[in-house]
């Protein structure tokens, strides 16, 4: 993926802040669609995550025809922020680099190959990949910046003492608590509008669940809660929905997306089993 330098190529810092003409934001929006289909043609397993802002910026740089190296760094650092391993970043990296490869794919169907990826582009965003991996286990944080909620890895916590107390009382986890999960399909929405979408929502689940329930981000398009299994839950459900689409409905492209599914799991017989449902939780 050489990207030729036409005209003056913009800096590194805010290419993707400059203004955009029609024209070009035309050619960002076919590029954006053909490189999300060579992607998802290539393995990369949860459509809706794949929207992120940084693929609009490394789209506009390519347009723009800067050199995409800071880019693809800040594209990498999100894709680990968002949970992505580095063989899926890269992947995806390799199917954009094949849809520039062979523009007559007007469709998105190429056949991307890693090993065919130009190796600087490949380190550029395996640096940037590595740089937020090694920030997230060394600072371990419990809360997710953007929407302001505890991360998945506190709810497991949290599960694991919900466990623990139900094996010294003697009841099933099950018969107490249930997990509400609420997942939204971004498919195809401008990245952005996944950040708006997910304040949104963690917004509207902080309305509702304003007691001792344990709230977190389980995915990148994905929130949930812990709940005590009791008579107000379905009331509690309801209120929820009504709540989300509320302010859903203030957005445009947000109405777009559709009305988010929203679901309460019992909890399974184990903790082990309760963390592979939080893992799959954000598959849905």
């Amino acid at each position: 993926m050489e990207v030729p330098a036409t005209g003056a190529a913009p800096g590194s810092d805010g290419a993707d802040r400059q203004p955009v003409a029609d024209g070009q934001d035309r050619s960002m929006r076919a590029l954006r669609a053909r490189w999300r289909t060579a992607s998802m043609a290539a393995g990369w397993r949860f459509p809706s995550d794949w929207a992120l802002p940084e693929v609009d910026a490394v789209c506009a740089v390519v347009v723009r025809g800067g050199a995409p190296d800071a880019a693809l760094a800040g594209l990498g650092r999100a894709r680990a922020v968002a949970g992505a391993g580095l063989g899926e970043t890269l992947a995806d990296l390799a199917a954009l680099h094949a849809v520039l490869a062979r523009p007559e794919g007007i469709d998105g169907f190429v056949a991307p190959d890693v090993d065919t990826t130009p190796s600087r582009l490949l380190r550029v965003t395996a640096e940037g990949w590595a740089d937020a991996a090694l920030e997230q286990v060394a600072r371990a944080e419990v809360t997710d910046p953007l929407t302001g909620l505890p991360t998945a890895a506190y709810l497991r916590t949290r599960l694991a003492e919900v466990y623990r107390q139900a094996a010294r009382e003697g009841w099933p986890a099950g018969e107490r608590y249930a997990l509400l999960v609420v997942a939204m399909d971004f498919t195809g929405a401008p990245g952005w509008t996944r950040l708006t979408g997910m304040i949104l929502a963690a917004d509207a689940l902080r309305s509702v669940f304003t007691g001792g329930e344990s709230l977190a981000v389980l995915g990148s398009s994905t929130v949930g809660a812990l709940l005590p299994r009791d008579a107000g839950l379905a009331n509690q459900a309801v209120r929820l929905r009504r709540e989300l689409t509320e302010r859903l409905a203030v957005d445009r492209d947000l109405c777009e997306v559709g009305t988010p599914r929203l679901r309460v799991l019992r909890l399974p017989v184990s903790h082990d089993a309760a963390c592979a449902t939080l893992a799959t939780a954000r598959r849905t």
